[in-house]
């Protein structure tokens, strides 16, 4: 496996080492010791998957303190482009995003702790999306961020996006107070 850092101080790529033959491929999806060795020391609580067709977008998602989670992603299936923004008031790369690719080819895996906005972009129809996370969902304690805030400057592939109501009324960056 190998684990490295983006220019945001926290999140984590996971890649791990996948070997294929005839029969088709195996890998490691978790492995206790190099998260541990990664810093990623936390026990899993929950998974939730989704189903997306091309062109949906969910997000851009986080659960407030005290039910803050972290979380590590993977495709199962299809292809997204998964976001994340930094909502930690004190970090001084705060409302700055990333984004990478995750898909059922590279198997790429992403660790965004809390503090962050999340949302993803599905590439190709029939994507299934996992995301193991530290917390339970607590419905009180959810929030977001509008996905196309200009302030943040996403660069979303499709043009005309499937997005949830409740997505479409989330606030801009700049009408937010962040709970991190």
């Amino acid at each position: 496996m190998n684990i490295s850092s983006i220019f945001i101080d926290g999140p984590l790529v996971i890649q791990p080492r996948i070997f294929n033959d005839s029969r088709g491929y195996f890998y490691e999806s978790y492995n206790e010791t190099a998260f541990i060795n990664a810093g990623i020391n936390l026990h899993f609580v929950q998974d939730n998957q989704s189903l997306s067709q091309k062109g949906a977008v969910r997000g851009l998602h986080f659960q407030a303190p005290p039910f803050e989670q972290g979380k590590l992603v993977r495709v199962i299936s299809g292809a997204v482009i998964d976001v994340i923004v930094d909502i930690r008031k004190n970090s001084p790369t705060y409302g700055q995003h990333f984004s990478i690719e995750l898909n059922e080819e590279n198997k790429t895996m992403f660790w965004i702790p809390p503090g962050f906005a999340h949302g993803f972009e599905t590439l190709v129809d029939n994507t299934i999306f996992l995301y193991k996370c530290t917390k339970l969902y607590d419905k009180s304690s959810e929030g977001g961020l509008f996905f196309n805030d200009t302030e943040i400057g996403i660069n979303w592939k499709t043009k005309e996006p499937i997005v949830s109501d409740k997505d479409l009324i989330l606030p801009h960056i700049k009408d937010f107070t962040s709970p991190f």
